[in-house]
């Protein structure tokens, strides 16, 4: 294979958890060169990413828009090998754009097409991993992420720290565990000894300012943390503690230990943040998240603190 497109757009949990899948296709391809689609979010990640010799961004243009369709078409072009690992409804109408060439995903005829048909009770890392199995190509042992790790913190938190990822999608309220209870926990860890980082987005800086009026001394990095920055701080973290949202992914995926929130409007057992190492991540769920105990979430993080 001279030329592979990796196709992975969003969201960042997502994104994250497709990390392993990266290193295995270059790991298959080293001579190659290999190309990622996704979503301008995305765009700095996978930049600085080793796996990578170009990063496009799909504009996610509408069918009806003839002009970013036909630009969308010559991004997809010319690929001896596409690794479709969004799988959804667009990405594999992405199929006739490209060519039809060979296509690892869900294009019934091709040879790679992923056929097990429990691919939709499968976790996400399992079910990428073995799609990759489908096109010859052998899951990594381990990811390195070292090149991201390794970014320096404009920011570097006072040791030893603990972060709150309060928040999560907009339009999911009930994936937020009560914003008063993450209040109670940042004072039960300060009184520890303990330093309260919190993160998030600029439009989760609300949550922040309502812990930091029950814990002043919190540092809130909320919107002030590139992605690329996310990991060292992640690494450097006694515990991480937070929703079920994206950079719970990133946690796990640095090995620091970490305990995710879990509501009955996600499962578990399909998008649970998986860690390096067994005992790593806790997961605590309820089927009304407000019902978790704060001294629940004290009791998991047992003796990283």
């Amino acid at each position: 294979m001279n030329r592979i497109l990796i196709i992975k757009l969003g969201a960042l949990g997502d994104f994250i958890q497709a990390f392993p899948c990266f290193q295995a296709i270059r790991a298959a391809f080293p001579e190659a060169g290999i190309s990622l689609l996704t979503t301008a979010p995305f765009a700095s990640l996978g930049q600085a990413a080793p796996w990578f010799d170009d990063v496009m961004i799909d504009a996610r243009p509408r069918w009806t828009d003839l002009r970013g369709l036909t630009h969308l078409r010559a991004q997809l072009r010319n690929f001896d090998l596409v690794i479709d690992l969004q799988t959804s409804g667009r990405s594999t109408r992405y199929h006739a754009l490209a060519g039809a060439p060979r296509w690892s995903g869900l294009v019934r005829k091709d040879p790679f097409f992923h056929a097990n048909p429990w691919r939709d009770e499968m976790h996400t890392l399992a079910r990428q991993a073995d799609q990759l199995r489908y096109a010859g190509i052998e899951e990594c042992d381990s990811v390195d992420l070292s090149w991201l790790t390794s970014t320096p913190l404009q920011t570097q938190p006072a040791d030893p720290y603990v972060i709150l990822v309060p928040g999560a999608a907009r339009h999911r309220p009930e994936k937020r565990w009560p914003i008063e209870k993450y209040a109670a926990l940042a004072r039960a860890l300060s009184l520890k000894g303990l330093h309260i980082v919190i993160i998030g987005t600029a439009s989760e800086k609300p949550l922040a300012q309502e812990i930091l009026q029950h814990c002043p001394a919190a540092l809130d990095m909320s919107g002030e943390t590139r992605l690329t920055e996310l990991a060292a701080l992640m690494k450097g973290a006694r515990h991480v503690i937070g929703n079920d949202t994206g950079p719970m992914h990133l946690a796990a995926m640095t090995g620091t230990p970490a305990t995710v929130l879990f509501s009955s409007d996600s499962n578990p057992a399909l998008t649970a943040p998986i860690g390096r190492r067994f005992g790593q991540v806790t997961v605590l769920r309820a089927a009304d998240i407000s019902a978790i105990p704060v001294e629940t979430i004290l009791a998991s993080c047992g003796k990283t603190l």
